[in-house]
């Protein structure tokens, strides 16, 4: 990445350009403001979500969200997402390792995540960074139909 860019956790300041950007990116997940709301916050009992984002420049270019539920239970990569005019310029990939990074500082002892079978940027981005695919969801995505590979990575073995 380059100068200029930062990575940290999300303030209530950063939710109205969070949910902004989600709605102009079709593979968001598209939550609900509340949602967003409750993760700032950890407002999910028993449920420990981190919210990232990442700007250039003091401009909004992404943002990412990992859960931990408990340590028995594999923590997950639950939404990359990075504005179009910033893609490839290893944004993506810096979200991606802070959520790593605070999965593995919660405790988790392994990750996964669901992405599109279509979509060869980001299996290449996840398979770069250790995630291995594990299983396939057929037809778990609409608009377009596609199917979903689960990925997982072991924490204790990437660095």
């Amino acid at each position: 990445m380059s100068a200029g860019v930062s990575i940290r956790p999300v303030t209530a300041e950063d939710l109205e350009e969070i949910v902004l950007l989600e709605r102009e990116v079709p593979e968001a997940p598209h939550w609900s403001r509340t949602e967003y709301e409750s993760m700032v916050g950890n407002a999910e009992s028993g449920v420990l979500r981190c919210l990232l984002v990442a700007r250039v420049n003091g401009a909004l270019a992404g943002f990412a969200v990992g859960k931990v539920v408990n340590v028995a239970v594999p923590a997950e990569v639950e939404s990359i997402v990075v504005r179009f005019s910033a893609r490839r310029v290893g944004l993506g990939a810096g979200l991606c390792r802070a959520v790593i990074e605070w999965c593995r500082s919660q405790g988790a002892a392994s990750m996964e995540l669901e992405v599109r079978s279509a979509n060869i940027a980001a299996r290449a981005l996840y398979e770069r960074l250790g995630f291995v695919v594990e299983g396939i969801r057929k037809g778990y995505y609409r608009e377009p139909k596609d199917d979903a590979l689960l990925m997982r990575l072991n924490l204790a073995s990437c660095g």
